[in-house]
């Protein structure tokens, strides 16, 4: 098994939607699409609504805000490269403005997480061309 110092993490080729979610990533922004017509935000991207089958959306900003709906923690890396990292937590988070996201939530030991638990997002800028959104909780919530 090689050393988990030297492994880089190797990130997807980003393309389509995906490069155009990170890229306000990279900003700093956590943005969704939202329809045009009916209001209802999306996540993964796609190019017609679920609810009312338009084909009009924009990328809209969000808070950056909302709860654990459901997580797990990775105690085995399975990449040599994430090695040093665990354990981790992996969750889904329900943003307040609606879609959810799988995403890391970090700075709270994964015996202190619960469903509901408020958190907000973070960026973690792991390149120069690529910022994660990961989680932390909300203090004083």
């Amino acid at each position: 098994m090689e050393n988990s110092s030297t492994t880089a993490k190797r990130a997807s080729t980003l393309r389509g939607y995906a490069k155009d979610f990170y890229s306000f990533c990279r900003q700093h922004e956590l943005r969704f699409q939202r329809c045009q017509d009916c209001g209802t935000w999306r996540h993964p991207p796609r190019p017609m609504c679920g609810a009312c089958h338009s084909f009009k959306w924009e990328w809209s900003a969000t808070r950056g805000r909302g709860t654990i709906y459901s997580w797990t923690t990775v105690f085995q890396a399975l990449d040599p490269a994430f090695a040093n990292d665990v354990p981790y937590n992996v969750a889904i988070v329900g943003l307040d403005e609606g879609p959810r996201l799988a995403t890391w939530i970090t700075g709270v030991p994964h015996t202190e997480l619960r469903v509901g638990m408020p958190v907000e997002v973070w960026f973690d800028d792991i390149s120069d061309e690529v910022a994660l959104p990961k989680f932390k909780p909300v203090r004083n919530a």
